[in-house]
């Protein structure tokens, strides 16, 4: 075997190593969310993300794909559909095109994963596949191919490495608007309905972790030139720092080191370092990840007054994917750009406003269309099918009123025959 066809193989086999971390994140957010939520919508999280990746494999084989990297002018491209066609967006890397396929898929379906966020605990089984559909095969594209496939953001140099606005930002608005259009859940609007097993949080948090390494990485796509190694620190660096702000803001405010606190720090931190992991010195990824546990402590803070955001989704996936768009902007090293060769220096490095400038630009074009597209699809949802289960099943529980069985032996909620007041003593008794 030649070196450069032996090299070729090794760089397709560490790509597809990272895809499985990526993939393996799911079992982080299953686990994540779960603990998160309460014990009645257990098995009915968990098994959605089951529901979830294979709706996204399958929209973004047939369409998606090829929308995002496919060869064709514009937004959009034309061709590239069920892997068929040019995708020479790609051509940069080596990488057999099957594993791009699969490295790539595994990003949309952590965005998909994060939207499910806003509508947890509240919408019915049909939307995740209708919406999850939608999304992976229309909205998703839009931004992706702007920033990553040739289009006018990746043109003008907006730096997003691995993802801060066009995975997690997607995901973080798609889950306000549909917080928005359902609601606060029942029982939510007089006191937080807190999760009924932070242990599982934690494990899915660190499982998380240590995929993001796959995640940021592994979109080097190769390991010839030993860079991906210098990603990996930068993204332990802030991930750290952003648990320990989390902490620090926590026990400040609150007295108390708030355990789901400290997870979204480093979730929020995560999110951050996605975008400047490759243009940042160590020190800078450092302070973007501990302000990235602050900020993101303090929104969800604010944000939970007006908005039912059960799993902090905008806090830590929204907020925090802008701070970290936006980071690149004052933070970005003349040494990395040049290695890198995307965009420019950033203001704290005599570099001026201009990268700032462009950052700011796709994060407002990320918003616009993704808080846009999602609502009006969502509305259609709303007048035709319907989003939002009955007041009865949401208030047994989504295992029993979709699956049709009970993850836990929970005690039975009081009818309306039997009390009065049966809402608010059923909310309590199934929490």
């Amino acid at each position: 075997m030649k070196l450069e066809e032996m090299l070729v193989s090794v760089d397709t086999f560490y790509v597809l190593f990272a895809t499985l971390l990526v993939f393996t994140m799911q079992i982080g957010f299953l686990l994540l969310e779960t603990g998160m939520l309460r014990a009645k919508n257990a098995g009915h999280v968990a098994v959605k993300q089951l529901i979830s990746f294979s709706v996204a494999a399958l929209a973004f084989w047939a369409i998606g794909f090829g929308l995002t990297f496919g060869d064709g002018p514009g937004l959009i491209g034309t061709e590239g559909f069920f892997l068929h066609g040019g995708f020479s967006s790609l051509d940069w890397s080596n990488v057999t095109i099957d594993v791009k396929f699969l490295f790539q898929l595994s990003f949309v379906a952590v965005s998909l994963a994060i939207a499910w966020g806003g509508f947890a605990e509240r919408a019915k089984l049909s939307v995740y596949l209708l919406f999850g559909t939608f999304f992976v095969a229309v909205i998703y594209p839009i931004i992706a191919r702007s920033v990553w496939a040739g289009g006018f953001l990746g043109s003008l140099g907006m730096q997003d490495f691995a993802g801060s606005t066009v995975v997690h930002l997607q995901g973080g608005i798609a889950a306000l608007v549909a917080a928005l259009i359902l609601k606060k859940r029942i029982g939510a609007e007089k006191t937080p309905l807190l999760g009924h097993n932070v242990i599982y949080s934690v494990v899915g948090a660190f499982i998380l972790w240590l995929c993001w390494f796959g995640f940021n990485a592994g979109s080097t796509l190769t390991i010839a030139d030993g860079f991906f190694s210098y990603v990996a620190l930068t993204t332990l660096l802030a991930t750290a720092a952003g648990a320990l702000g989390a902490l620090a803001i926590s026990f400040w405010h609150r007295r108390v080191a708030d355990i789901p606190s400290i997870i979204n720090g480093v979730l929020a931190a995560l999110v951050a370092i996605t975008a400047a992991c490759a243009f940042v010195e160590p020190w800078g990824a450092v302070v973007i990840g501990f302000l990235a546990g602050v900020i993101t402590y303090a929104t969800s803070i604010l944000l939970a007054r007006r908005v039912d955001d059960p799993l902090c989704a905008f806090s830590v996936h929204g907020v925090a994917g802008i701070w970290g768009t936006l980071a690149t902007g004052f933070f970005a090293s003349p040494r990395l750009v040049e290695i890198t060769g995307i965009g420019q220096a950033g203001l704290f490095y005599g570099g001026g406003f201009t990268q700032l400038g462009v950052q700011a630009l796709g994060v407002v074009f990320a918003v616009v269309v993704v808080s846009v597209l999602s609502y009006v699809f969502l509305k259609l949802l709303d007048v035709t099918i319907g989003l939002r289960i009955t007041r009865e099943d949401e208030l047994r529980g989504l295992d029993v009123a979709e699956h049709g069985q009970a993850s836990y032996d929970l005690p039975a909620p009081v009818s309306k025959e039997s009390h009065p007041t049966y809402e608010e003593e059923s909310t309590e008794k199934v929490n």
